[in-house]
């Protein structure tokens, strides 16, 4: 299956010259084993993943994987045709985060009583749109969605006021100048359409054809 039409973002002489943060998007089939064989894929060529979900997409029985890097646009081609490769894959794209509308989910869990007898803290969950999660006698959990700098900006900000613990998710991303990948599933049978039913020629022969 050919990569060339999978580019999603133009290509400018940044891209070129020096490395960025990219989001590949698979579509696939899902199968066991292949989370495993994309994962080899990169950890041959010595490249860190930053961030991998995968999730059910807008197509039954289709999931689709999220895998954040830091790389060249060159590296970035060369992965996307690679992981093309796997047959349960059906469709990769590559972009900047300027393609793309993306969000993170993070989790805080701060002392309650830091929340009651500080107001400061109660001021800096509202300036960063935090919503409680739960709320217990001794902690208190938080939950913010956004970008990665303004998640770490909380944690920065939760630090001199008893922040227990912390988690923040893989990152979920939607391609802007994406009509949907079921379009591009109707272009694909249309492309190659499957084989159609063909009536068995024997199947009310009976007793004519299977005696002896």
């Amino acid at each position: 299956m050919s990569t060339e039409n999978t580019i999603e973002h133009k290509i400018d002489k940044a891209d070129l010259e020096g490395k960025q943060e990219y989001t590949i998007t698979v579509y696939a089939e899902n199968r066991i084993g292949l989370l495993n064989r994309i994962a080899i894929i990169f950890s041959k060529r010595k490249i860190n993943i930053e961030s991998l979900n995968t999730s059910p997409s807008e197509i039954d029985g289709i999931h689709r994987f999220n895998i954040v890097i830091h790389e060249s646009y060159e590296v970035i081609r060369k992965l996307a045709r690679q992981i093309e490769k796997q047959i349960e894959v059906l469709k990769v794209y590559f972009n900047t985060n300027d393609e793309i509308i993306w969000q993170e989910l993070a989790l805080y869990k701060v002392s309650t009583d830091e929340i009651a007898e500080r107001v400061t803290v109660e001021r800096l969950l509202r300036q960063y749109g935090a919503s409680a999660v739960v709320i217990r006698k001794d902690y208190t959990v938080f939950a913010v969605t956004g970008h990665r700098e303004e998640t770490d900006a909380l944690v920065k900000a939760l630090e001199p006021y008893e922040l227990i613990e912390f988690v923040r998710s893989a990152r979920v991303a939607i391609i802007k100048d994406s009509a949907g990948f079921h379009e591009k599933l109707k272009e694909f049978e249309a492309f190659e359409p499957g084989e159609e039913l063909v009536e068995n020629e024997f199947l009310d022969k009976g007793q004519k054809i299977f005696t002896m």
